[in-house]
């Protein structure tokens, strides 16, 4: 199932996102959408999780906490 993660701070880089997620699951896929021109993150990434009932306790565990300082928002991708 892959997953959009959005409001992510600036600073926040993919190596994060993909320990946060671990922690509910397998991940075969993490990438952080960059800026091609500054190559600095637009604030959002999708997480590819192989099995649904990981990923949607990672909605449920992740959606609205904090990461520095940024409430997360995490659903399923469209």
């Amino acid at each position: 199932m892959k997953l959009l993660v959005r409001n992510l701070s600036r600073t926040t880089t993919e190596q994060e996102i993909r320990i946060l997620f671990s922690t509910h699951g397998a991940i075969t896929e993490c990438s952080l959408v960059l800026d091609q021109k500054t190559g600095k993150s637009k604030g959002f990434a999708f997480v590819e999780m192989p099995n649904e009932n990981e990923a949607k306790a990672a909605i449920s565990a992740l959606h609205e906490t904090r990461i520095a300082k940024n409430k997360i928002r995490v659903k399923i991708a469209q």
